[in-house]
């Protein structure tokens, strides 16, 4: 099955470039491109894709104002940010704002397909960085925490699950090494956010670094 991508760059060399890449390999194909916040909005609106590689170079104030529009009108569409911001309280409103994927312009391609299977497989990727900063980010939070979330409220299997996804790994992933079926796993990912009152992977590695279900250098 094809995966729909559409590009959001405001640069035509940019954008012909990434094209360029992501039409050599299968099973992409990039249904349109578009060069301004609001044709970003319009084509993901109006084609609904199944990724947005979106490297667009505008103020954050406007970045942020767009993924939440595009979380409105194209919330299946998974969002892959790339970008050149490497601050912690960016990356964790970005993520928080329903984006599944976030590379540093310094990656290489390898990591740029491996981040495209990650969100065509239901998943999510980060750049090694960026997790270092999540993790940062859980732990400060960790400690002005004065009353955390008891994870009592899971079984073990799903503590499993939410220890791997922490890692980073993806769905299919977690599925292969537990020997699950990938719809199971989606069933308990969904029951541990809705048991826990959480909403987003960012929140969710906050959780498991705070209640030590996942290490730091794990």
């Amino acid at each position: 099955m094809r995966c729909r991508i559409l590009v959001a760059n405001i640069y035509p060399l940019l954008r012909a470039g990434l094209r360029a890449l992501l039409e050599q390999k299968e099973p992409y194909e990039v249904i349109a491109e578009a060069d301004s916040e609001s044709t970003t909005l319009e084509l993901a609106s109006s084609l609904q894709p199944d990724i947005i590689v979106f490297d667009m170079d505008i103020e954050r104030v406007a970045c942020m104002k767009l993924l939440k529009s595009l979380s409105i009108s194209a919330p299946a569409s998974r969002i892959l940010m790339i970008s050149t911001h490497k601050d912690s309280s960016f990356v964790m409103q970005c993520l928080q704002l329903g984006t599944k994927g976030y590379l540093l312009k310094s990656a290489s391609v390898l990591e740029l397909e491996l981040a495209l299977e990650a969100l065509k497989s239901g998943g999510q990727y980060l750049s090694v960085p960026v997790v270092s900063l999540v993790v940062s980010q859980a732990v400060k939070q960790t400690r002005e925490e004065t009353k955390p979330i008891s994870h009592s409220k899971l079984t073990v299997r799903q503590l499993e699950i939410l220890r791997l996804i922490a890692r980073g790994e993806t769905t299919r992933n977690i599925a292969q090494g537990l020997r699950l079926s990938i719809k199971t796993i989606e069933a308990h990912r969904s029951q541990i956010m809705h048991r826990l009152h959480i909403h987003d992977v960012a929140s969710l590695v906050m959780f498991a670094v705070r209640e030590g279900i996942v290490q730091i250098n794990d």
